[in-house]
Parts: structure tokens; sequence; C-alpha cells
């Protein structure tokens, strides 16, 4: 149930102004907040993100955070993007300011269940899967979280028969106070944004919050195959696990040929996974996931097992863009920390020439050697994560230093030989080169569709 706050004439500092900021700005000044929004960028770097912002009365600045406007507020509500341990976090948390992030503020509004769903890798795939199942099954769903739409946007369309399937990160869990899903899915840990959590063991804790608040009548679902997930199983509420590799006491694991799901005792079988149109070891994993978070949410089996046979998958995560000269382009921008790029070397049996790069996150990219050995035939090392990872893959695959996505992809399709495959996994955050992995697919989806075209032309040019 909502816990919401009362906003009106309280004092309250947005941080950071990309789509979740102006969203959360926005929501408390027509609650009533007298709302100040900051961001070290510059007015000239943005376009029409200022305009509502003005129209609803909210104080901007911008160019640099004053620390005296961090002291002066009764809440702050820092972007996801903003380290919990900034210096003027830190600085205000010392003065006794609240700080939460914006699933908080939004989890004290948002009427109906909570489907929450964390994890290293598999997250947007398993919510998106999880409300496509949901909604195929007729209940009313709201899409939100990391996956695109904040979930303080979806408050006003939530209503007591809702369900909100919501994708969250360590960023958003580690700043929250009384968020309580109803239903919660840790997916799996494996090391990614070690450059802000420094350790394995913080990025863990921040990723288990997502369970601090449930009771006994709410659900946490884990992955019993993940020897770093399952020591973070939390005592209140009730645990299912998922399993592709033994029987579990409950939730839903594989036998034979088919997804079994175990709850009190009683088993019954969802589906053949032969129905799975997902590729890779990883994507079967995220389904069984799926399939006990929409068990326990209300769906029966015919109604899960359809909605999985109809899921046509996420863009970004091992999308398929062409095949051209019978070499098949395969776009997982997604894939931004190393775990991401071993699963996406392992939905293939070989023959690979992958763009590994971007901006590093402090991974160790020497896990990579064997695969890329056993598999690749080619690195294509993009963006300035190049120099460490070369250094970290070499002698595993040759490797050719080609700097930027658009020389990347001319050199594979001159490299590549029938029954290739040419794989975006990048290992690598994007913002280096990129506003953000969505931006990076795109670009590599426009490069492998000109090639298709011009293959295309010269085909008719020959007939």
């Amino acid at each position: 149930m909502p816990n919401p706050c009362e906003l009106r004439d309280k004092r309250v500092l947005v941080v950071g102004l990309a789509r979740t900021g102006v969203a959360t700005a926005l929501f408390c000044a027509a609650r009533g907040s007298i709302v100040t929004a900051t961001d070290t960028r510059t007015e000239k770097e943005f376009s029409e993100t200022l305009a509502p912002l003005h129209a609803a009365g909210i104080k901007i600045e911008l160019g640099i955070h004053r620390e005296n406007t961090f002291l002066e507020q009764d809440l702050i509500i820092p972007s996801p993007g903003v380290p919990a341990d900034a210096p003027v976090l830190q600085a205000a948390r010392a003065k006794g300011v609240t700080i939460w992030s914006e699933i908080e503020l939004a989890g004290r509004f948002l009427r109906g269940r909570l489907i929450g769903i964390t994890g290293s890798n598999g997250k947007t795939t398993t919510t998106s899967l999880i409300e496509h199942i949901l909604r195929s099954a007729g209940f009313p769903t709201i899409l939100a979280g990391n996956i695109g739409t904040p979930m303080i946007s979806c408050v006003e369309q939530s209503a007591d028969q809702t369900i909100t399937v919501a994708e969250l990160s360590s960023f958003q869990l580690e700043l929250i106070e009384s968020f309580r899903p109803n239903i919660s899915v840790f997916l799996n840990l494996t090391p990614d944004h070690l450059d802000r959590h420094r350790a394995l063991e913080s990025y863990g804790r921040a990723k288990a919050r997502i369970f601090e608040n449930q009771t006994e009548a709410d659900f946490a679902v884990l992955n019993a195959d993940d020897p770093a997930a399952t020591p973070y199983a939390p005592s209140k509420p009730q645990v299912c696990w998922f399993s592709r590799k033994q029987r579990v006491a409950q939730g839903a694991f594989v036998r034979e040929s088919e997804i079994i799901f175990r709850q009190a005792g009683n088993e019954s079988a969802v589906l053949k996974l032969s129905d799975i149109p997902l590729a890779g070891a990883h994507n079967l994993e995220n389904v069984l996931a799926a399939v006990a978070a929409t068990r326990l949410a209300g769906a029966d089996a015919a109604a899960i097992a359809k909605g999985v046979r109809s899921f046509a998958g996420v863009e970004h995560r091992l999308e398929f863009v062409a095949e051209i000269a019978s070499v098949r382009y395969y776009n997982d921008s997604k894939a931004t920390n190393v775990d991401a790029t071993l699963k996406a070397l392992d939905s293939f049996p070989g023959r690979i020439l992958i763009l590994l790069g971007g901006k590093d996150k402090g991974s160790d990219y020497t896990v990579l050697q064997k695969p890329l050995r056993d598999k690749a035939i080619l690195a294509l090392l993009i963006g300035a994560a190049a120099d460490k990872i070369e250094t970290q893959i070499a002698e595993s695959v040759a490797i050719e230093r080609a700097g930027t996505i658009e020389r990347a992809v001319e050199i594979a399709s001159h490299a590549a030989r029938p029954g290739d495959v040419v794989l975006l996994a990048p290992a690598c955050a994007s913002f280096d080169q990129f506003q953000n992995y969505e931006h990076r697919g795109r670009v590599f989806k426009d490069l492998v569709h000109q090639l298709e075209r011009q293959a295309a032309s010269t085909t008719s040019g020959r007939g």
C-alpha cells in the first residue's frame, strides 16, 4: 500500500535533469513543493528540457552544484546517475536532509501491486517479458523503472487493480527507505558498476535492498544457480527459486524438456523449452524468473506459455539486425558489462567478429580470453577502453583497433565470410561516444542497414 508523504510547501531539490529528474521535478511541483532543479550542464547543453520546468515555476541552477542549495532543502532526489556518496549529498545528509531516490518517492504514491526486478544482467528482458505475459493474460499493467519510463511518471495511471512491473538498478535501490515490491526478483550478481560501487559486496548489498521492506505476505524470487546471489536470500518474504540445473523446493525449474512450477508441494508443467523464442542459456534463466513471478502474480500456466511464445524480445538485447551475404549481424548493445558479453558469446557456436569497447566501468576483461579464443575470429575495439581491453585479451584472438563503431562495422563487413556472425556486445558503458546504449545500438543498426541496402543495390545492378 502507498505510504505517501506530504509534499506541499516542502523544499525539494532534484539533482540531475535527465528524463527521471525532469519527471520528478514536475511531479513535486504539481503537489505544491518549492522545487529547485540543479545540473552540472550549462543551459546551452539543453534543448526543450527546461521549458516545462520554467512553466511550472521551478528554480533552475545550471553549471555547478552549489552546496548551500543542498543544505537548505527538506528533501533531495538525486537522479540515478548521481553517486549516493557525492560530497554535496554527504554534506546535506550530515545536516539531516532526507535523501531519496525517485523510486522511493514514487513508491509512496503508486497504487496497485508492484513487481520489481534487479540483477546485473537480464533485467530489461525479464521485466519486459513479465509485463508482456501479464498483459497478455488480461491484467492491467504498467511497464516502468530503469527500462525507460520513470516510476514517478506512472503514478497517475496506476490504480488498485494495476500491476506495475519495474526494472530497478542498484543506483535506484541504494537510496530507498520504505520502498516495497510485492514480488521482488533478483536475477544474478556479477561484477558491474565497480567504478561506482568499488566492490562486488557493496554492489550486491545495494541490489539486495529490494528485499529490505518486504513482509511475510510478499515474495522474493532468486536464482538458485547463482552462488553470488543466493546468499542474499531474505528471511521475511516467501522465497521462490528458479533454476535451469536443479529441482527447487518452491519455484520454476527445468525437467527434461519442460519448465515446471512447484508451489506448496504441487507441480505443474508450464511450457516446453522448444516454445521459448529467445536464444541462449541466459534467456532460459530470464524465462524461468518470469514464469515464477507471473505465476505468483496470479497468471495461470496456459496464459504464461502463450505470453512466452508471443514475446518478440527486446531491442538491443541479442537483437537480430540483418543477414547480408550469409553473414548475420546482431545488436547486443545492452551488454554493458563483461558477464553480459560472455552470455552473448555463449549464444553462438563460433566464427564471431565481435565489437568491444566504450567507457570502462572498472571491469576485468581477462575472463573474455577463453571464450574469445574458442568462439571469435576477430575483436574490433572501439572507444576509450580499447587500450585496457587490448592488453587484457592479447593473444586470445586477432585484434583490430577500429576506434569508432562506423569503422568497426566497415572492417567487419569486409572480413566476415558466409556463416560468420558480427556481434556488437561491447562489455562497456556507452557514454564515451554515445548518449546511452540505445543510441549506440541504433547507430550500429543504421550502419548494418546501410550495408544491407548497398548489397541489395549491387545485386539488382548485376541483374
